[in-house]
């Protein structure tokens, strides 16, 4: 890995560290992430290949990555005040979070500098991925999923307890 591409992911670790504060969920905590990771994206993907086994590949972390954004998204603390809706990341949310950047930089070091690189492409053959390109753009679909998913997971939590607060605002009131 490059010194960029360490930068890279050392920014996208510190998201959490920001999500560990938490805050309220504004403008800037909607579109920070999805920047951050489109940025990424765009740095890395040249295309998405789909031959042979590529699109499976694609689509197998691209769903394991979901799943992350989902249940870090889920384990999330989310609530509604008066002044809008807040989330707070806790431990485990940053362990989900941390764990998928993490199993990439795995991935990628045990690939260039072990002989898991050896096993790597053995599998890759065993399953018609066709090039380097096919685990590039799966891992960073698994990175966007999971971004995404995270985002559209607390977002539609705080919707629903914004909705919630409204429906039982005036019984509060009136007890």
């Amino acid at each position: 890995m490059s010194t960029t591409e360490y930068c890279v992911q050392l920014v996208l670790v510190l998201l959490v560290v920001r999500q560990m504060k938490g805050g309220r969920l504004d403008l800037v905590s909607l579109v920070l992430p999805v920047v951050l990771v489109a940025g990424t994206a765009f740095y890395y993907l040249r295309s998405i290949p789909t031959a042979g086994g590529d699109l499976g590949l694609e689509v197998v972390l691209a769903a394991a990555g979901i799943s992350l954004g989902v249940l870090c998204g889920l384990v999330t603390r989310v609530w509604v005040t008066a002044e809008g809706a807040f989330a707070k990341a806790g431990a485990l949310a940053a362990v989900l979070w941390v764990g998928g950047i993490g199993a990439r930089i795995a991935f990628v070091l045990a690939e260039q500098h072990t002989g898991f690189g050896k096993t790597v492409t053995n599998f890759s053959i065993d399953q018609h991925i066709t090039s380097s390109q096919a685990w590039v753009a799966a891992f960073v679909l698994m990175a966007l999923g999971e971004a995404v998913a995270r985002l559209v997971t607390i977002r539609l939590r705080a919707y629903r307890a914004t909705n919630a607060r409204v429906a039982s605002g005036p019984a509060l009131r009136a007890a």
